[in-house]
């Protein structure tokens, strides 16, 4: 699963999704979601649609449903088959201040991508580069001068989250 994360460009949009088809011959697109659960990009009544060095556009959403492990929507001016497509490949945001609070101790996955990963010993290991979902529990992919390193996103692991300090401290040892 691709995470959401904030755009580089503008930080205040976070990406929820893909277009990754059109769907029938009325306007449908098919969107593949960077959520935890399928249906979340249908509590948003406006989409931003657009990549990462190019203009955004707001569109309204008509309707959307869960069809397998995609959803598919209709958009406002998105009227026929060659209008969807035209939307192919396009990211889907909405606003950072539309998204609700995170409850204490949770975090949403955008927050810690970029935020440095330090040992209790205080050896810097990587920064956050993105999460991967196992089913069993999230795990952080960093990434720093040796490579790759993958952590369990579990509070048996990770000791501390400081979003203001950009910091998360890990019970993790350098050459795990």
């Amino acid at each position: 699963m691709q995470v959401p994360q904030l755009l580089e460009s503008d930080p205040s949009m976070v990406v929820m999704g893909k277009i990754v088809a059109a769907h029938g011959i009325q306007g449908w697109v098919k969107i593949q979601p960077f959520t935890e659960y399928l249906d979340s990009l249908n509590d948003y009544d406006h989409w931003w649609l657009g990549a990462e060095k190019s203009p955004w556009r707001e569109f309204e959403l008509l309707d959307c449903a869960v069809h397998g492990k995609v959803l598919v929507a209709r958009l406002a001016g998105c009227d026929d088959r060659n209008a969807s497509e035209k939307l192919k490949g396009l990211l889907v945001a909405v606003p950072r201040k539309d998204l609700p609070e995170a409850d204490e101790g949770e975090y949403y996955w955008s927050d810690l991508i970029g935020l440095r990963v330090l040992n209790l010993a205080g050896d810097e290991l990587g920064v956050v580069d993105s999460l991967l979902e196992t089913g069993a529990n999230d795990v952080l992919v960093l990434k720093s001068g040796s490579g790759e390193l993958l952590i369990p996103f579990i509070k048996q692991v990770v000791d501390k989250v400081d979003l203001a300090e950009k910091v998360i401290r890990v019970d993790w040892q350098a050459d795990y």
